[in-house]
């Protein structure tokens, strides 16, 4: 039943995702759904998928989604549906028939597969320890690569992107007060 009501969760998070205003609130709900899927993952018995899910995907996959919403910016873009509404409620609904017949038969040999085996820590720092330790130092050493990167691109952009910002701005304002001038000449 954990398994059942955590894929209901991890659909949500999935909506929820899609649904958020901003970029960086949707990077969060998707860190939120590998993690639920990492879970789903482990109680099925597939304890190293869970691991590289739960590192790559919430861990490493989010920090660069960040970091590259940073450095782009997080600028809306102008949304309009892409499908009908009708064919996406269909879609929508073949799938959750189409996961449900998957999942549920899955349900009865989870219960047996969770209680049989080791324990999630046991798992991590026991059998897969070494590999969770070097996992953590790549996403480390990423974070840490990337800020260099940052700490030395804004360094002299930032001068040099203000000066281009105020020079088109003055250039703008000049072609507003030219064809201003040109509309005034006219009306007489």
């Amino acid at each position: 039943m954990s398994s059942l009501l955590l894929i209901v969760v991890a659909v949500v998070f999935a909506v929820l995702a899609m649904r958020a205003k901003g970029l960086i609130p949707s990077a969060l709900w998707l860190a939120g759904l590998s993690a639920l899927c990492a879970l789903v993952f482990y109680q099925y018995g597939a304890r190293q998928v869970a691991v590289i899910e739960l590192s790559v995907g919430a861990g490493l996959v989010t920090v660069l989604f960040v970091l590259a919403i940073n450095i782009a910016g997080d600028e809306p873009l102008p949304s309009r549906p892409v499908l009908p509404a009708w064919l996406t409620i269909g879609l929508i609904l073949l799938f959750v028939l189409v996961l449900g017949w998957f999942t549920l038969p899955g349900l009865v040999h989870a219960t047996a597969a969770a209680s049989s085996g080791p324990g999630l820590s046991q798992t991590l720092w026991g059998a897969r320890g070494l590999d969770v330790l070097v996992q953590l130092v790549l996403i480390f050493s990423g974070v840490l690569g990337f800020l260099g990167l940052l700490a030395e691109v804004k360094g002299p952009l930032a001068g040099s992107l203000a000066e281009a910002v105020a020079a088109r701005r003055e250039r703008e304002l000049k072609a507003l007060e030219d064809l201003v001038q040109d509309h005034e000449e006219g009306a007489k």
